[in-house]
């Protein structure tokens, strides 16, 4: 990026762009990353490989038992439509809290008749997990121990917790797998034991 910075501004400057142009690239970087650096968490985007995991890691279909799964900072829905398509047994749902990842996430759902899958605009500090049978996350490690924390005290025995690429430093995670896309991505997956005292 540093490397091809100054060509891009002077290639940039010779297009004579107008000033409009460049205060809605910034609105619009404002509206995607507005919140890093007070929750230092940046977008980041799972692969479709991330996705056909977690859909072997869901519960098994059983008939007339529904489960639910949260997506903590579900960013563009990529996760959620993905999931609540090959599994309409499921409740999904994720909590975004970046403005325009959130509004075009709210938009794909709605548009791709996901019936089984909603948005909420918010902070995952607010969100209760006691609801879900498998919560995900694809944060940074900034907030990890403190989700860990979070994840121990509200989460059911028998849960699955399974964060991507980003472990809980006081707590490793007993399963992992790696998944084959470009970053190399790892699950690290934790099952809520019955009694949380961990």
């Amino acid at each position: 990026i540093q490397f091809l910075f100054l060509p891009a501004v002077v290639y940039t400057y010779s297009l004579h762009l107008p000033p409009a142009v460049f205060l809605i690239a910034f609105l619009m970087l404002f509206a995607i990353y507005w919140g890093t650096l007070r929750t230092r968490v940046p977008l980041y985007l799972s692969s479709r490989k991330v996705w056909n995991a977690l859909e072997s890691l869901l519960p098994p279909v059983q008939s007339g038992k529904t489960f639910s799964f949260m997506d903590l900072g579900c960013g563009l829905g990529g996760v959620l439509c993905h999931l609540a398509k090959s599994r309409p047994d499921g409740q999904f749902q994720g909590i975004e809290a970046a403005p325009l990842p959130f509004a075009l996430a709210w938009l794909r759902i709605k548009l791709g008749g996901y019936k089984n899958c909603r948005i909420c605009y918010g902070n995952i500090w607010s969100s209760d997990l006691s609801r879900h049978d498998v919560v995900f996350a694809y944060l940074s490690p900034a907030p990890m121990e403190r989700l860990w924390a979070k994840v121990t005290q509200e989460m059911r025995p028998g849960t699955l917790f399974i964060s991507n690429t980003f472990n809980v430093p006081s707590h490793p995670s007993p399963q992992a797998y790696t998944v084959g896309d470009l970053h190399q991505s790892t699950l690290h997956i934790w099952e809520m034991p019955a009694s949380s005292g961990m």
